[in-house]
């Protein structure tokens, strides 16, 4: 049978289900989740397979409105995301329905030449009247090739999609091998699942600003990896929330990190965090650069 192999552009504003659709497509965990607004930050590529054809998913930032600097790239991350594209698909939260941020998505996107399918998300939660209304309205702004309604957390919809984007993927070979499910590094993929599990334990205590270096990624000679990571938070009180009443919450912090890279990873796993303090992380080069973005003035 002849191969097919094509990317395929996943976008949305923030929060609407793109990094959970992305690991339901692939079929295993390659993006972070969390409740917290913009957790995804750079651009991630998941590779899933249907019969004989290989598709390249590319899991972006959330767009919205940028104010700082870190916001500026993560946004230009999103957008950078889509050059290149056979198709983008836009992911959109049925239950909050559109606001405002998305309006320059759609203008956005209405300039642009490639195929675009429309998915609406969280369809499981959200009044069949609403979501009806809402598919008309964008139907009529987006003018997409197909609208698909789904749950990507419960995995309804998941499949119809996933045979949908293969039959549209161009004819070639294949660009991975096929037991590799993500183009992030281990390096990087480590720092993501710290801070995967920052956000979550500390959702609502610990502000946005805080990034996951990694200084040392060891491979041992027993076939287990030493992995060293230093937390970065704005201000003392940052750090003291993350170290938590005599660094119990770091310790678990840790350990829920270490289990979840182990069986990543499929190796043993020696985890070494430490929390600093350091106001200006949003302002280093380099910082931006081991993170994946690129640095926007």
């Amino acid at each position: 049978m002849t191969k097919r192999c094509g990317l395929v552009a996943v976008v949305g504003a923030p929060n609407a289900g793109k990094s959970t659709l992305v690991n339901a497509l692939v079929g295993q965990k390659v993006a972070i989740v969390s409740p917290k607004a913009q957790t995804t930050r750079t651009r991630l590529m998941g590779v899933a397979i249907e019969g004989e054809t290989q598709i390249l998913l590319v899991d972006t930032p959330g767009i919205f409105e940028p104010k700082r600097r870190l916001d500026r790239a993560m946004v230009a991350a999103a957008w950078g995301g889509t050059q290149d594209a056979d198709l983008i698909a836009l992911v959109v939260d049925a239950q909050a329905g559109m606001k405002h941020r998305h309006e320059a998505i759609l203008e956005n996107l209405g300039a642009r030449p490639e195929p675009k399918l429309l998915i609406l998300n969280k369809v499981d939660v959200t009044p069949k009247e609403k979501l009806l209304t809402l598919a008309h309205s964008l139907h009529e702004t987006l003018k997409p090739e197909a609208i698909f309604m789904i749950s990507a957390t419960t995995g309804d919809g998941v499949a119809d999609i996933k045979a949908d984007l293969a039959a549209r993927m161009p004819e070639g070979p294949w660009h991975f091998p096929e037991d590799q499910v993500s183009d992030a590094t281990d390096r990087m993929l480590a720092a993501e699942v710290t801070r995967e599990q920052l956000y979550l334990q500390l959702h609502n205590e610990l502000p946005y600003a805080s990034a996951i270096e990694t200084e040392k990624y060891e491979e041992r000679k027993d076939g287990s990896v030493a992995i060293h990571q230093q937390i970065l938070v704005a201000r003392p009180t940052q750090r003291a929330i993350v170290l938590g009443k005599g660094g119990a919450r770091i310790r678990q912090i840790g350990e829920r990190a270490r289990d979840e890279l182990a069986k990543l990873l499929d190796r043993k796993v020696h985890l070494f965090l430490h929390v600093k303090v350091n106001e200006k992380w949003e302002d280093d080069r380099g910082l931006y650069r081991e993170i994946g973005l690129d640095w926007v003035d």
